[in-house]
């Protein structure tokens, strides 16, 4: 976990040097404080600091035993030595020129030029060939190699850039020319990594095991062996902190424009509209001018000192969690970043921690509404890359996408895309939408260059900037189009405080896996293929496509963050008038904590760890919360006009503690109820549950994670258990029963949108009713509860919630769509489900939903005109 704005603290670990003792068998350990560099190689690293200010990218190792460390750079280089050792001084690493012993051997410095000064690429580094066999005579002499990686600027080459045939150095010891303008000219875009340590040994028996035929292996064979591996992890590191050679757009779109399959597709619309070849191409070149991203580093360098100054006068800190597996994996695969997408800010917050944390920087799939005049071009720069909302009836500008995509992807390019669509405006995750998804498997099986990786990332503010505009949207005023007038209204808000920023990268998904688990054919594979074959594997890939988005979704949501802001409103939105006593706010936040520790959602879920005192105190200062006075003790409410914004944050972990709140809301509605009744209505609502927060749990095991929930509330004294078998509420009048009413309330909402949609469907009958209708009408119907209730929530009025319980009622088969005319058809199980309401709703509520689902046709027609209304006022 790491805070950006400080930004000595991002990038340095500071190593726990206690000597601990070294092995019975170790050789004598380097005599490092005898062993200092010379005098001349000290003022030499004090001159070159003063010239260089390097930035240390990544984790630093710790190194905590006497084990010989001995530092390996691609090719000599006497500045490149005296920048390590100057570093490994500052990090209280050992030396890395100063005299080590090993064994017998006395080495006069700890580095290991793969490439040294007078040798080739093919002879290896006399001195690794030295330790190589000293470790062959004793196999219990222990070495340790860190690779180290030096890039005197982080600027992607260009293929066709003067600049680069100028001052470029390939792989080849740098020139002394070359070397003074890296120190003169990149000494402040300076970065260095150091790589977790390689143990000597091990690579020895690996090399060993990879020559297995030949036992007679000689010591010089294994270090060119070694040497070469050591080589092809430094320039994997390289690459995967500053990408591959870019093209520039001239050549991307000529190799776009040359590909067979646009050329194909060129033809095919050529034929369609009557028109020359020389017409396509021309449209087929202007689809490629307004998809492609145009990096510069010059303009990326810029949004690294901008954002710095951004983050320190937005937020108190950026928080990052689990970044070291996408490190990890950068080097070997193709990494896709899909993070969940809360705000504009997005964009910038996640290609600003990827750059701090010394890796390229992704390619981004942008909605082409912020190709706009002026902030396109510069997001263009940035990496962005440009998607109309919809390809439908474009079958041109769809190839030329998907041809841009795959030569991206060809390069191993990283690339970023929110598989949400767009922005979420109630605070959950929204369905994901497959189409970014499918174009990049499509291209990963049509001719795979790297394995993919797609990396889940869960990011949470404590304040958005959209905040009030998000609130506007769901309550039905139209999408505000991007432009230059409102990012000037969104920077006039840079001078208030917007808390802490949350990034958490979640659990990896690996492409072949999901490959193996679907059985899909792939490349040569599938050129056997009977039609019939062919279109079951067509099949199976669809479905594939579909289990990844959600498997994202659910792993976006198992790395979430609780922080203070999220919790606090979850407490406080759960009661009467969004008020409680102070004292039971800060034993109700502490309840919500123990019941996260109790049982966490997740392994890489995070909980906030600070008290609630302080919680109430942080929500005070970021003018979220207000304290009313009182002789009784002091009341804590939420701000005016703050509640619909607060509703947002709730639901960004709503998910953590649904399950308990569902559960609580069953024991508190019924009083008391038989352990297997409550097990059977959470089985059957479940499902519901699951799509609509992506929970992790599988429905077969669902019973077995009631059980455990409900362990923990019986623990908490929530709710009591009679004999095994029965579940009751505690007393009525005590403080436990009113903890239990608190945590029942989150639950009741989205019991209430589901039973709003059941009883209109039940009230209505079948074959009445189309899927447009029963969504808008949930809509009003779900406004109209929020203002009898006077809570002015959003949340039962979220048209994308009625959709997803709508699409989750035929995906169980409950009701059926006719594809000709979209009616709804369903049988009496509806009613049965509707029947369910009983346990789960208190009598006047139910009453409620009856009495509005009683819709005749007029009242159908009025709603259906009103949203067509709002439609085309949004369109103009």
């Amino acid at each position: 976990m790491l805070k950006l704005p400080n930004i000595s603290q991002i990038f340095s670990k500071k190593p726990n040097n206690t000597p601990k003792p070294t092995h019975q068998n170790q050789q004598e350990a380097p005599k490092r404080a005898e062993n200092k560099p010379s005098v001349y190689r000290n003022l030499s690293g004090k001159g070159l600091s003063l010239a260089v200010k390097a930035q240390i990218l990544g984790e630093v190792p710790e190194l905590d035993d006497d084990i010989p460390t001995f530092y390996v750079l691609r090719e000599y280089s006497r500045s490149n030595s005296l920048l390590v050792n100057v570093k490994t001084q500052e990090l209280n690493l050992p030396s890395a020129l100063a005299s080590t012993s090993v064994g017998s051997l006395n080495e006069s410095a700890s580095v290991i030029f793969l490439k040294h000064r007078h040798g080739s690429e093919n002879i290896p580094s006399p001195r690794l060939e030295r330790l190589i066999k000293a470790c062959i005579d004793d196999p219990t002499l222990r070495v340790r190699l860190i690779p180290v990686t030096i890039l005197w600027g982080r600027a992607p080459s260009k293929e066709d850039s003067l600049f680069r045939l100028l001052m470029a150095d390939e792989w080849n010891s740098p020139s002394i020319p070359k070397q003074l303008f890296n120190i003169g000219v990149m000494g402040r875009d300076t970065a260095v990594q150091f790589a977790q340590p390689k143990d000597l040994q091990k690579l020895i028996q690996d090399s060993k095991d990879d020559h297995a035929d030949n036992v007679d292996l000689s010591t010089s064979h294994l270090a060119n062996h070694i040497s070469q591996r050591l080589k092809g992890y430094l320039d994997k590191q390289r690459t995967s902190i500053i990408g591959p050679d870019l093209s520039d757009k001239r050549n991307v779109t000529g190799q776009i424009l040359s590909s067979p399959i646009v050329q194909e597709a060129i033809e095919k619309e050529a034929i369609r509209t009557g028109k020359t070849i020389a017409q396509i191409k021309k449209e087929a070149s202007g689809y490629v001018g307004e998809i492609t991203s145009d990096y510069s580093h010059s303009v990326v360098r810029f949004f690294d000192h901008f954002l710095t100054w951004l983050w320190e006068r937005l937020y108190d800190g950026v928080e990052v969690r689990h970044f070291e597996r996408v490190r990890k994996l950068a080097p070997d695969h193709q990494i896709i970043y899909v993070p969940c997408h809360r705000s504009h800010m997005d964009y910038l917050l996640l290609s600003y921690v990827i750059y701090k944390r010394g890796l390229r920087i992704p390619y981004i799939a942008a909605g082409d509404n912020l190709n706009i005049p002026v902030l396109g071009e510069i997001l263009r720069s940035g990496g962005a890359f440009f998607m109309r909302r919809s390809f439908k009836g474009n079958a041109l500008y769809s190839t030329v996408f998907k041809e841009y995509l795959h030569t991206l992807m060809q390069r191993a390019v990283p690339i970023e895309y929110f598989i949400e669509g767009g922005r979420s405006r109630s605070g959950r995750l929204l369905p994901p939408k497959l189409g970014m998804l499918a174009m990049t498997v499509g291209s990963y099986l049509r001719d795979p260059a790297k394995p993919v990786v797609f990396i889940p990332t869960y990011i949470s503010y404590e304040r958005i900037m959209e905040g009030a505009t998000y609130v506007g949207e769901l309550k039905g005023k139209p999408k505000e189009s991007e432009n230059l007038l409102s990012l000037i209204k969104t920077a006039q808000k840079i001078e208030r405080v917007f808390g802490t920023v949350h990034l958490s990268f979640g659990e990896p998904l690996h492409l072949t896996q999901f490959l193996d688990k679907f059985n899909i054919k792939t490349g040569k594979d599938t050129l056997a293929l009977s039609p019939d074959e062919q279109a079951d594997n067509d099949k199976q890939t669809h479905a594939m496509i579909t289990n990844i988005g959600v498997k994202i979704m659910q792993n976006i949501n198992k790395s979430a963050v609780v922080n203070p802001v999220s919790l606090l409103a979850l407490v406080l939105l759960s009661t009467p008038k969004s008020a409680l006593d102070e004292a039971q706010a800060i034993e109700q936040i502490a309840l919500y904590q123990r019941i996260a520790q109790a049982l966490p959602y997740d392994s890489d879920t995070f909980v906030t760890d600070m008290n609630p005192k302080d919680i109430l105190a942080y929500g005070l200062q970021l003018e979220l919360i207000e304290r009313t006075p009182h002789v009784l003790g002091d009341m804590i409410k939420v701000a005016d006009k703050q509640a619909p914004l607060l509703s947002y944050f709730k639901n960004n972990i709503l998910h953590v503690f649904i399950l308990a709140s569902f559960i609580a809301s069953l024991v508190q509605r019924n009083g008391r109820m038989y352990r297997d009744k409550l097990e059977n209505i959470s089985e059957l609502l479940y499902p519901f549950l699951q799509t609509e927060l992506f929970l992790k749990h599988p429905q077969r095991s669902i019973k077995d994670t009631i059980g455990e929930i409900l362990d923990v509330l019986i623990k908490e004294n929530l709710v009591v258990e009679w004999d095994g078998v029965l579940i009751s509420a505690p007393e009525t009048n005590s403080p436990a029963y009113q903890q239990l009413i608190v945590l029942a309330d989150p639950a009741q909402q989205s019991l209430e949108r589901y039973f709003m949609a059941l009883t209109l469907l039940s009230e209505q009958g079948t074959h009445r009713l189309n899927t447009e209708q029963v969504v808008n009408l949930c809509y009003f119907l779900g406004q109209r509860v929020s203002v009898l209730y006077a809570d002015d929530l959003p949340d039962m009025f979220d048209k994308a919630l009625f959709t997803s319980f709508l699409d989750t009622l035929v995906r169980m088969g409950y009701v059926q769509i006719e594809p000709e005319t979209d009616m709804i058809d369903f049988d009496e199980r509806i009613d049965k489900i509707a029947e369910h309401a009983k346990y789960v709703l208190n009598p006047d509520m139910i009453e409620l939903l009856r009495h509005t689902a009683r819709l005749n046709d007029d009242e159908i027609d009025s709603v259906m005109n009103e949203m067509n209304k709002k439609r085309k006022f949004g369109r103009k």
